[in-house]
């Protein structure tokens, strides 16, 4: 595969290249405005060899944790920065699955396969986007018409299907942080969202779920990524709370994905947005490994695996190593049809949560420290958290949060209307509602106990507009709002 003008398209900071695509339209008078594909993914399982020393460890890590300024690799940096990694103009391993693709997205037939690649060029998400919008650099512009345009027209196809099948469609941002020369923290922004992220990611899925359907008709073992529909009570607990926030939400018992999304929707670019957003994520089911298959109710698929990242998880290299013995593509697949998954399943399951849960502390120690020589200044924020002991606020810029207790909200007594979400000044009736947004001074930064605390500014230093006074007719305009938006869908 070595002719084939594969790229890789990844952020600005990704050292480790497991994935390169390529699409061209398909000649096929069949398969009109349809698309012939290609989906190379680093062959780690020809390097990493089951039971020996990097398989135990990289078992045992189950993933990479990936920190602002460092990652903590599955595999040494020798093989997941350099000989598994698709680096260009250089001859690389790599498991492959080429597909042919309809013009609305349909997967009509697919094929995997082992070899060798040369990607023709590392590019950014930057860059292809960039291109796509007209402003090409010397890396892209003799690529846009024969390897960006047509990657982009199979993405229009695959964003088709996916709009068929009523994907759960939560975006979460993202914060990058931005270091100086000297390790010092310049800025921490939010990490741009661009079409190319979601080309990659349909070419992925697209894979993914060749991959987990070829196991499954071959009778080999496969780790699905599984995904169950949420929890009843879950599903409960939600439309109780956006009952009494006057949000209205489906009365059906088993909402589908499209359902989450018109309640997302209806809400999106409002202060409420992001707290609508946890909201639905905390309703929902937790994503995990197995090899007994649900199917993935986020993506509305019914089979799906990870294949796409065997150098940054573990799940994606038992794939490869089934698929390898599954199509008789070597003497390095699973040594053992009968191997029982569900022990490994669970294992890097935890792993993932664990790696989850020390990525998000680490950046948020990094944004307290980015925050801790700014005590005083005043910031804008939106209310997050509503509780008898205070306001929990995330400050616009940075996605940084912070408390501010109840006693230090002065000029009134407030009491806590725990249903509403609110508290409420007894005297003045001044209000501090969930979604309300509101400026905040910055009282004092922990960086040792990760904790910011702040203060409301005063009106003098505040405008009011969007303020915590403001938010009964925030509210009620954000309800006509969505009525409206419900109304003309």
């Amino acid at each position: 595969m070595r002719a084939v003008p594969l790229v890789t398209i990844d952020g600005e900071d990704a050292h480790d290249f497991d994935d390169a695509v390529w699409a061209t339209p398909d000649e096929d008078p069949r398969n009109s405005g349809g698309w012939r594909i290609l989906v190379a993914i680093a062959d780690v399982a020809y390097y990493v060899r089951p039971g020996d020393a990097l398989d135990q460890e990289a078992k045992e890590r189950g993933n990479s944790v990936y920190f602002p300024d460092r990652v903590v690799p599955m595999l040494p940096e020798a093989l997941s920065n350099e000989m598994c990694s698709l680096k260009p103009h250089v001859d690389r391993a790599c498991m492959a699955i080429e597909m042919i693709v309809s013009s609305d997205g349909k997967v009509k037939s697919h094929h995997i396969k082992r070899g060798l690649m040369r990607s023709q060029a590392r590019l950014t998400y930057t860059q292809v986007q960039q291109a796509l919008d007209g402003n090409v650099d010397d890396v892209t512009r003799p690529l846009l018409d024969t390897v960006i345009k047509p990657l982009f027209g199979a993405y229009q196809s695959f964003m088709k299907a996916r709009s068929r099948r009523g994907t759960l469609d939560i975006e979460q941002p993202e914060r990058q942080v931005i270091f100086g020369a000297n390790g010092h923290i310049e800025r921490i922004v939010p990490r741009p969202r661009y079409d190319s992220h979601r080309l990659i990611e349909e070419f992925m899925i697209a894979a993914n779920v060749a991959a987990a359907r070829t196991l499954a008709t071959k009778g080999w073992p496969c780790l699905y990524r599984i995904h169950d529909a949420p929890d009843a009570l879950r599903v409960a607990n939600l439309r109780l709370t956006l009952r009494k926030m006057k949000i209205p939400f489906t009365k059906a018992p088993k909402p589908q994905p499209a359902q989450f999304n018109e309640l997302l929707a209806g809400t999106r670019n409002t202060p409420m947005a992001q707290m609508i957003t946890d909201l639905v994520l905390r309703s929902q089911a937790q994503a995990k490994y197995s090899p007994l298959n649900i199917g993935h109710f986020g993506l509305s698929l019914s089979q799906y695996a990870h294949f796409t990242s065997p150098i940054r998880r573990y799940s994606d290299l038992i794939v490869h190593r089934s698929l390898i013995s599954a199509l008789q593509l070597g003497d390095d697949g699973l040594s053992d049809k009968s191997l029982s998954l569900t022990t490994v399943g669970d294992h890097i399951s935890a792993t993932e949560r664990q790696a989850a849960i020390a990525e998000r502390e680490v950046m948020d120690r990094f944004v307290t420290a980015y925050h801790a020589p700014h005590v005083g200044e005043v910031f804008s924020a939106t209310i997050v958290g509503v509780t008898r002991v205070g306001l929990f606020v995330a400050i616009t810029d940075t996605g940084a949060q912070g408390f501010i207790p109840r006693g230090a909200l002065r000029g009134d007594t407030f009491f806590h209307e725990e249903d509403s979400h609110r508290l409420v000044g007894r005297r003045t009736k001044i209000i501090y509602q969930l979604g309300s947004r509101l400026d905040v001074r910055l009282q004092s930064a922990d960086i040792t106990a990760n904790s910011l605390i702040f203060e409301v500014a005063t009106d003098s230093e505040a405008p009011k507009k969007g303020s915590a006074i403001d938010a009964k007719k925030t509210s009620h305009k954000q309800l006509k709002k969505f009525k409206k938006i419900k109304r003309s869908r």
